[in-house]
């Protein structure tokens, strides 16, 4: 008998014989209804090899949903406690299923190191056993010690200090990953399991690593208690346990005490350039310090098209470099703050590239700087230069969500869509909750002709827009994406209700509106509607969106059509009077 039952409807026999294979050159028994005797009565068959099977693995599809087979089996599998889901297209689980965790392999092309993959397996592996993975393979012998800092737990029973304890997480990672002779997941993945219950042991297996960290802050006045451990990922056992209670004043030192603390439990060597990398924190001062956290967390969780997240991060890094003139990481978030006001809502200065500067001049490897003063260079025409610095970006943060997503941009704003792709791919993988790299990946590959592609990071986007906007029914630039996604995937009616709603919502957000134009001159096909979307954008837009619309191949429908010339000719009169702030490139993420 085998270990694994795969069910499937046959629209996804393709993706039922990847699966079946992936998991056979794991070492595991695989049973799909390809192999049925032709002397023996179907359901017999079937019965008795979805009793025998250890892991039921269902892949739902549109037909799946459909499928009374397949729900039988679901239903037989869910009820022995061994089911394994994973989904291939967009469609929603039928219920009770949709109560049970379902893998997202939407576009997975058989990668046997592809981060959702590896979910699937650990799912199997813990119903038939650890002993099928075979003592070869990367899951069972990491290369090397590696380990992954799941989000320290905010313990200070307020919400607002959610930054801190995530802020102190994403340094303890950035300390770890300075030790050359340990390999240390990236945030984007590690946060991917933050507020979740998880099983250490399948999450080593599914990262492939050698430890998890975990722990909890507390943070409360003048004090802070940090509690952390150090298990190991196949054993799951604790490895090095500590409690700190310390004033804030002692955070650097703690996080020092911390890093070192879990290197020498590993029995690593700590080379003396390390040690002095992790004592480098940018600032002494405490206050700076937790500004510079709060700022990051805005990155982190803004709505585009709305000026009170920019607002925010100028204010509190205006106040950082005003306590601490020397803190390059509050230069280079000033200077992201003033690029997003002065380029998309017209704001006086010089976009931050004084700020710019100044964190380069302290930290030359400052990498979401330098990305961004690639950027600026790009926006003024100096695409050589710019092409110059985005590659020194990269050769330094080359798995930084970020960069990859500046260095996208700088292509796609000059239509160089094909060059786009891979950064804003790349940038799809490393921001596992950002919506803003698959939701561009959508108007590229409709520009160039591929809508299996166009659907498939359609899906991924409107995924990760329903989940923002689960949190945050307020969100209009989730909304945005949404309705974009929706568009691309035929759901027409959908996409429609969502504009609606977002216009109830937050009617002035002029990247909100100017999407859905998009969205109806391109998917949809009501280029009517379109240019009434269009018209309060290019009425009130400060010049960016206005100098952008002739050239965007979201709006070729529009380009012929006498009522957008006209449009455009009046805003750029107006603007013209106004004297406008410089720039001519696309809309950015911040």
């Amino acid at each position: 008998m085998s270990d694994v039952f795969i069910s499937y409807a046959r629209s996804t026999a393709a993706e039922a014989d990847a699966v079946a294979g992936a998991l056979r050159a794991l070492g595991y028994s695989v049973w799909r209804d390809d192999e049925l005797p032709s002397h023996r009565a179907y359901s017999d068959v079937i019965e008795e090899q979805l009793q025998s099977a250890k892991a039921v693995v269902v892949i739902w599809s549109a037909e799946a949903v459909k499928s009374q087979w397949v729900r039988s089996e679901a239903d037989r599998a869910r009820a022995d406690d061994k089911l394994v889901q994973l989904l291939v297209d967009g469609s929603r689980l039928p219920m009770p299923f949709d109560q049970v965790h379902c893998t997202d392999l939407i576009g997975w092309t058989g990668d046997l190191d592809a981060h959702h993959w590896r979910k699937v397996v650990a799912s199997v592996g813990e119903l038939v056993g650890v002993d099928r993975y075979p003592a070869t393979t990367p899951a069972a012998t990491p290369r090397k010690l590696s380990v992954c800092v799941l989000p320290f737990s905010n313990m200070s029973g307020d919400p607002e200090q959610e930054y801190f304890s995530d802020g102190i997480s994403e340094d303890i990672i950035t300390d770890l990953s300075k030790v050359s002779a340990l390999s240390v997941v990236a945030r984007h993945t590690a946060f991917t399991f933050k507020g979740k219950s998880v099983n250490v042991p399948n999450v080593a297996r599914e990262l492939k690593v050698s430890h998890i960290l975990e722990g909890s802050v507390r943070k409360a006045g003048g004090r802070v208690r940090i509690t952390a451990q150090l298990i190991d990922g196949v054993a799951g056992d604790h490895v090095w346990a500590e409690r700190y209670d310390r004033d804030l004043t002692d955070i650097f030192a703690l996080q020092d005490e911390i890093s070192e603390a879990i290197v020498k439990a590993l029995k690593l060597k700590l080379l003396p350039q390390e040690k002095q990398a992790i004592e480098r924190r940018g600032t002494d001062n405490v206050e700076a310090y937790d500004l510079c956290l709060m700022a990051r967390s805005y990155v982190q969780t803004g709505n585009e098209g709305d000026p009170l997240q920019p607002e925010a991060i100028e204010r509190l890094c205006r106040r950082a470099v005003t306590i601490d003139p020397d803190y390059a990481e509050a230069w280079a978030l000033l200077a992201l703050a003033q690029y997003i006001l002065h380029r998309s809502f017209g704001r006086a200065g010089d976009g931050g590239e004084a700020a710019a500067d100044r964190a380069l001049a302290l930290d030359p490897d400052q990498v979401e700087a330098r990305a961004l003063k690639a950027a600026m260079l790009a926006n003024a025409g100096q695409h050589d230069e710019a092409a110059t610095e985005i590659a020194v970006a990269l050769r330094l943060g080359s798995e930084s969500g970020e960069v990859n997503l500046r260095a996208a941009y700088i292509s796609y704003n000059r239509r160089r869509l094909a060059e786009a792709v891979p950064y804003f791919e790349k940038a799809t993988a490393l921001m596992e909750a950002g919506f803003r790299a698959p939701s561009a990946l959508v108007s590229c590959y409709i520009a160039l002709g591929d809508m299996e592609n166009a659907r498939r990071f359609a899906r991924i986007a409107l995924e990760r827009a329903e989940k923002v906007i689960a949190q945050d029914r307020s969100n209009g630039s989730a909304m945005g994406v949404g309705v974009t996604a929706l568009a691309a995937l035929g759901e027409a009616d959908r996409a429609k209700d969502w504009m609606r709603r977002a216009m109830l919502i937050d009617p002035d957000n002029l990247y909100v509106r100017y999407n859905f134009a998009c969205a109806l001159a391109t998917s949809l096909g009501d280029h009517g509607a379109a240019l009434d979307m269009l018209g309060p954008v290019v009425e009130r837009d400060t010049g960016l969106l206005v100098r952008m619309a002739p050239t965007d191949p979201d709006l070729a429908g529009l380009h012929s059509d006498p009522r957008f010339h006209a449009m455009i000719a009046a805003a750029e009169a107006r603007l013209a009077a106004a004297k406008p702030a410089d720039g001519t490139a696309a809309p950015e993420s911040a």
